[in-house]
């Protein structure tokens, strides 16, 4: 393969995934459970890499794996920490914010983060700004089409009632973290 990049990404992907179809195997050990969640603390993490069924499991890596090729600027290490931070970051939430939500499973919250986060650095170039300001403002037409109309369709095709709260927690995750990473460029660059 020419572009090693490429190669890179291609693992990248085929890890995550496989990563994932392993804790989907033992689902109930990973979920988010808000009653033991500090006691088994690797929940706040997992809780996003299960899902509630295969159809589930599918959809949610399908658009995980279109994320590295939609912004190839991206190098995997911003995706890996985005994966790191995200899921704890949308949990936490869960736990202080959503009381009532006693079990999560899914990718789709820290999917939404990812794609916000890193659209919202490619606003800083010329050339990626167009096709980012498209990115956002497709999700936030989703977020609202969510929480106004609804996703009886997707609940349905996954067999489970859409948790549009992580969807805006992801979102708001995704804005801080791109707002903190471009703070951060900005003043490693004027140092």
């Amino acid at each position: 393969m020419k572009d090693p990049m490429l190669l890179r990404k291609i693992v990248f992907i085929a890890f995550v995934v496989s990563f994932s179809a392993c804790l989907q195997v033992f689902a109930d050990l990973f979920i988010y459970w808000r009653a033991s969640l500090f006691d088994e603390f690797w929940r706040l993490w997992t809780a996003h890499w299960v899902h509630v069924g295969w159809m589930h499991y599918v959809l949610n890596m399908m658009a995980f794996c279109c994320l590295p090729f939609i912004f190839p600027k991206v190098k995997i290490w911003h995706f890996t920490a985005l994966l790191f931070l995200l899921p704890v970051l949308i949990s936490i939430s869960f736990y202080y914010f959503y009381p009532n939500i006693e079990a999560y499973a899914g990718l789709s919250g820290v999917l939404h983060g990812a794609y916000v986060a890193v659209a919202g650095v490619h606003l800083l170039d010329r050339k990626e700004r167009p096709f980012a300001v498209g990115v956002l403002a497709l999700i936030l037409a989703k977020l609202i089409w969510e929480n106004t109309i609804g996703s009886v369709g997707t609940a349905e095709l996954i067999g489970s009632p859409v948790l549009v709260e992580a969807h805006l927690l992801g979102v708001i995750g995704g804005v801080v973290i791109a707002i903190v990473y471009i703070c951060w460029k900005y003043i490693l660059k004027e140092n």
